[in-house]
């Protein structure tokens, strides 16, 4: 049998260097998630010949000069895409970094945000105590003998 009680908790402070170290960490699985995406999809478009077409557009509607290639390759892909990576990393650790330090502060003042959770205990039934197996006999006073004691 379960019961449940409302409880209520504050969060008050949030610490600024486990903010930024679980920030990092999430931005650099998240750079390196959208980096394998992206090369990925890069491969798959350049399989496609999708760049070589787009630049042959190019040069029929004279965007592009004869001869010049606009998509030449992937590596300027790539390098503009770790570049993008880094600088977004950088900017969303720095900035929820900063957002937990003005949280620290306005709940100062404020007094943090008040959270109302379920608080579940498990009740388990206690066991059966179990009967023992030779009940003591009880000595009725006919079965107790006369016994000597030392001050008489």
């Amino acid at each position: 049998m379960a019961t449940v009680r409302r409880v209520r908790r504050v969060i008050r402070k949030f610490d600024p260097w486990t903010v930024f170290k679980v920030s990092l960490l999430l931005h650099v699985v998240f750079a390196a998630a959208t980096l394998i995406g992206l090369l990925l999809m890069w491969s798959l478009v350049e399989r496609a010949g999708i760049p070589a077409s787009l630049d042959r557009f190019l040069i029929t509607i004279s965007l592009v000069d004869e001869g010049s290639v606009f998509f030449d390759n992937g590596s300027r892909f790539i390098r503009v895409a770790i570049f993008f990576s880094v600088v977004f990393g950088a900017a969303m650790t720095l900035l929820s970094t900063l957002a937990a330090v003005f949280y620290n502060l306005t709940s100062d003042v404020v007094g943090g945000v008040e959270v109302v959770m379920l608080e579940e205990t498990l009740q388990v039934p206690a066991p059966p105590i179990p009967a023992s197996p030779d009940p003591v006999p009880e000595m009725s006073p006919e079965d107790s003998a006369e016994m000597p004691t030392l001050a008489g």
